[in-house]
Formats: C-alpha cells, structure tokens, sequence
C-alpha cells in the first residue's frame, strides 16, 4: 500500500542490478551494509574504483590498508586472518593479504575527506609534512605541491584545496609499497587535477596504486585498470573484476555490465558528438561592463560580455581567480568597485560552501521556500526524481551527507523563481553518476523554461553536459584575477585547455572527451591546429 501511496515514495523499489549469492567479504551487522568481492592492486599500473557514493568503495581500501578485517559476513563471530587467509586460498587476494598481514607490505592512504585533517593533526603545514620526509624533502615536497606559501599556515585556516594538497603532499612522502588515494582531486581546480594525476601515474612505475575518483576525465587520464563498483546505497555494493580503463568507463556510462549481463542503470549517460549552437538568436538577458573588485591582496578584473536568454555558461579557471566573485556580483551580494551590470533580473543563487543549518527535513526546507513549484508534476519529473530527492526527504537537513545537501540545494535554487539561476561549483561531493544527472537537470530546465544559467565547476565532463558558452578566467591566483568571456564553447575550451597545456578528443563509442596522452600523435595534432578540445569537422 505504502508503495503505491506514499508521497515521495518513502519506501524504494530495486528492480535492477542485486546481490551476489557467493562472494560476500563484509557485513556491519544483521540487514546492514554487506560488500561483495574485493580489488587487488598490481606493481607498475593505476587500478582505478569507480561507482556510487554509499557502497563501500573507502571500506574495500581500508580493508586493503589493514585497517579492517573482511569478516565474511560473520559479523558475531569475525574469523581470524589467518581463517580470512584460508578462505581466499589460491587467489592473487590471498597472497596479497598474506604479505599485509605479516607485515611485508606497507601502505600509505590518502583519507577522502581532508577538511576532517584539522581536527586530526593540530599546527602548521611544516610541521605535518616535516614527520613523513621519507620519500622527498620538505622542501621538495612545498615546491611539488605548491606549498611553499601556506609552510607556516595553521591546517585550520587552509581552504579545501590546500588541504587536499598537504594530505596528497603527505602520503606521497611516506616510502610505502602500497599507496591509496581516497578522492584525490576533490577541491581541486583543473590545473592541479591534471598535475596530482601526473604526480599519481609517475608513482605508479614503481609502486601499487590504488586510486578512487569520480571525475570521469582524470580517471581516465591517469588509470590503467578500473574495477566498477555497482549496489544499493547503504544495503550492498559488489566489485566488478577490473577492466581497461575505457572499457571500464564506458561500461560504466552505459549502466550495463556485458559480462555480468547486469543492467545497474535504466538509461546510458550521453555526451553531444559536437559543439553546442553558438549562434543565439535570442536577445540579452544580462550584461556587465568593465567589472573590478579591489580586496587590497586581491583583485578581479572582468571584461564586458552578456548572457543570453535560455543560455548556460560554464566559468573555468584556477582556484582563486574571482569566479566566485564574480557569481556573487551577478547575485548582488558583492557591489563591484567600478563598471556595471545590467541585473534588472532576478536572480536564484546555490553557494560554494552550503551549510546545514535547518531545524526540519528536507520537505520541510523545499516546501516552506516553494509549495507549489516542489510539488508541482513539472518539477518532480524534471529535478525530484532525476536527482533522488524524493529519497531525502523525511532526512533531517542537519544529518544529511555532503552529496545529499548538494543535490538538496541544486534543488533548492531550480526551485526559486527567477531569470537567471548561479550555480558555484554544483558536482562537489557528488559521484560520477550524480554529477551527470545534476549536469543534465540543470540544462534541461534552462531549455525547457527558457531561463539562463551561469556555472562555475572544474569537472570537464560536468561543463561538457552543462554548457552551451564558456568564460574563462586566468591571472595569478590569490592576488590578480581576469575573466573574459562568454566565448563559445569550441573558442572558451580552446582558451582555457591552451593555457592547461592539455587536449581532449572523444571516445569513439560514447563521444565523451578523453584527455590525449601528452606529446602523442594526437595532442601534437591538435595543439599545431589549435583544437583542444573539438575536433575539427
């Protein structure tokens, strides 16, 4: 009854993808989580784990660390390693975990998430990294991992990004055998996305590595073999055996695992063969001229540009170059110092940094900002449904994850009645599967009710599926930032990737962008044409 008649369908139906009969290697407790199978990682590759968010992807790794002991789904009596040894006889598993256990491997893991460090380590940034000088220098580490200004900072007062970097900068100086990265790109712009993936794949030539990552783009850039993770969040998650990684991928965007003849997704993922339209024909919704905001160490200089009625443009560039700056000056909430901006439009805002802060759950939250539009067919079948939000909604607002609150405030916002919606950084904390579908959302609503979006993300996969223009930003992070644009897209991706030094092409098969390999036939092919990112046709 419950299922045919509750709202928001508090009770979720699984008609694809189920649990295995044989290979269960973990169980928290009776109906908790239970894990199938698990990766084993090989000397002079990058084993890559790809799937949702909720099944058991940082447990497998922590299993792979010896932090925990697979109990084999006998959680009242958990077995022995040596029993746990015994029942993986004869499989590359158990002569892994046979060096583990007797101490013959040593492992390093880069935890995923870094903004807990403060709490963990108190101090400045010299004297974390000064305890784990095995493999490089202090010194070498700073300039490695552009450090060396934040050396004597205080963790607590470091932005996400640095922080990233000193927990990267932190497990790559240990001299292990066996090193693995929880998430390693997250708050990360592009430049340092392509650097920590260059940093990782140059580990791999002598050392095991094991990488988890949601941004489809360097995944693909820096593994070798990736095992797809399929499940039910918080009830199951099962390891696929590992792939080559465009194999890997694209299974992955299909929803469908040939082997298994498992179907984890109702629909494949798509990308567009092609550049978006460039030649609007629809009028100006908004515009800015001449923008300069001046902070004393900081200031952003923008050139004039417009945003066009029913349009979405993507904002890229370098961590602290002003593109949230910018966000907020569209928004009204930062006056800019000289220039102007015609926003005689109303304007919906979803933050970089969104905060929990709600006494109530999420229907509480999304029915006191907009009623009717929330519970309108329209919005549930074109932002509820697509987003999981009907799932959420009987959750407090202050128990939810940092995904689950992403995709309540992307809601949020598409929510809010206006002309032009600003999104900073929506794929944050989001998995691979939910960034496409927040991408796609996004654009879908822009298109369906002719609105305009503006936003600002560093995954490429995200801005591919979002975007119909660009704008681009450059300068010297944290003191002088220039943005310039809108450009169309083939002219904005050009621009920036030029200055990133790095080429896409697109997969044959799906048409999504792939990194080329650098200083290939191909990146050298495109960079004398000055394609960086489309093909010509």
């Amino acid at each position: 009854i419950c299922v045919n008649k509750c709202q928001f369908e508090a009770v979720k139906i699984i008609g694809l993808a189920d649990e295995l009969k044989t290979d269960l290697m973990h169980q928290y407790g009776l109906n908790s989580f239970r894990l199938y199978r698990l990766p084993v990682p090989k000397k002079g590759i990058v084993t890559g784990i790809l799937g949702p968010n909720g099944i058991g992807k940082t447990t497998a790794i922590k299993m792979l660390c010896g932090i925990e002991v697979p109990n084999l789904g006998n959680y009242e009596n958990p077995p022995s390693k040596e029993e746990v040894l015994a029942s993986f006889a004869g499989t590359e598993l158990h002569d892994y975990l046979e060096n583990l256990y007797a101490g013959k491997v040593k492992t390093a893991m880069k935890p995923q998430y870094v903004d807990k460090l403060p709490q963990a380590t108190k101090g400045v940034v010299r004297d974390l990294l000064s305890r784990v000088q095995e493999r490089m220098t202090l010194d070498e580490a700073a300039e490695t991992f552009d450090l060396t200004e934040v050396l004597d900072r205080d963790l607590s007062k470091l932005s996400g990004g640095e922080l990233q970097r000193v927990a990267m900068a932190a497990t790559m100086m240990k001299d292990a055998d066996v090193y693995f990265f929880d998430e390693p790109t997250s708050y990360l712009d592009i430049y340092q996305r392509v650097k920590m993936a260059r940093l990782i794949k140059a580990l791999s030539a002598e050392k095991q590595v094991m990488v988890i990552e949601h941004d489809l783009a360097i995944l693909d850039f820096l593994a070798d073999n990736v095992n797809v993770v399929y499940g039910s969040e918080g009830a199951y998650g099962v390891f696929t055996l590992a792939r080559q990684v465009r194999t890997a991928i694209n299974v992955y965007l299909d929803g469908y695992l040939p082997e298994e003849n498992i179907r984890f997704r109702d629909r494949p993922i798509e990308f567009e063969a092609s550049p978006p339209r460039g030649d609007w024909q629809t009028g100006d919704l908004i515009t800015f001229n001449g923008l300069r905001k001046d902070f004393g160490e900081f200031e952003l200089d923008i050139s004039g540009g417009s945003v066009k009625i029913g349009e979405s443009v993507g904002i890229v560039g370098p961590n602290a170059t002003g593109k949230t700056t910018l966000v907020k000056m569209l928004a009204g909430i930062v006056e800019p110092d000289e220039g102007e901006i015609d926003n005689k439009v109303k304007v919906a805002y979803k933050p970089q940094y969104i905060s929990p802060d709600y006494d109530g759950t999420v229907q509480d939250l999304l029915f006191a900002k907009a009623y009717e539009t929330v519970t309108s067919s329209f919005f549930t079948g074109e932002v509820i449904e697509p987003l999981g939000i009907k799932y959420l909604m009987e959750k407090k607002v202050s128990n939810l994850s940092g995904g689950e609150l992403q995709r309540v405030a992307i809601t949020m916002c598409l929510a809010t009645e206006a002309d032009i919606y600003l999104f900073d950084e929506p794929s944050a904390y989001l998995d691979s599967n939910q960034r496409m579908n927040a991408a796609k959302t996004i654009r879908r609503m822009m298109e369906k009710s002719g609105r305009s979006a503006m936003v600002v993300d560093h995954d490429i996969y995200f801005l591919d599926m979002v975007s119909d223009s660009m704008m681009v930003f450059g300068g010297e992070p944290g003191h002088h930032g220039i943005g310039e644009g809108p450009f169309d897209m083939r002219q904005g991706m050009n621009k920036f990737l030029a200055a990133v030094d790095i080429t896409f092409r697109r997969d044959a098969d799906t048409h999504r962008p792939r990194i080329n390999k650098p200083e290939s036939r191909l990146d050298r092919e495109q960079k004398s044409k000055g394609d960086y990112y489309y093909a010509s046709s």
